[in-house]
């Protein structure tokens, strides 16, 4: 199920995000990227609508995944 952001209050929503870029441990290449600018990225990917936040009730997890991952998971359920 999807959250919408937009919903959540801003000291929840970076704590979600900033737990998101921890856990995923990403490479952004040769040059440091602090955390703030790491969530800044994804909070811009959730606002362009390329990422989405989403809720698991069979594992009652919030995760962010790109969009178009999510349709793609949705269109084998169906």
């Amino acid at each position: 199920m999807i959250i919408p952001f937009n919903d959540l209050n801003s000291e929840t929503l970076f704590s979600i995000i900033k737990e998101f870029v921890l856990r995923e441990g990403t490479e952004y290449g040769a040059e440091d990227v602090s955390i703030e600018e790491k969530v800044e990225q994804v909070r811009k990917q959730l606002t362009l609508g390329t990422a989405v936040l989403v809720y698991s009730e069979l594992h009652e997890t919030v995760n962010i995944i790109p969009a178009d991952q999510f349709e793609e998971e949705k269109e084998e359920l169906e």
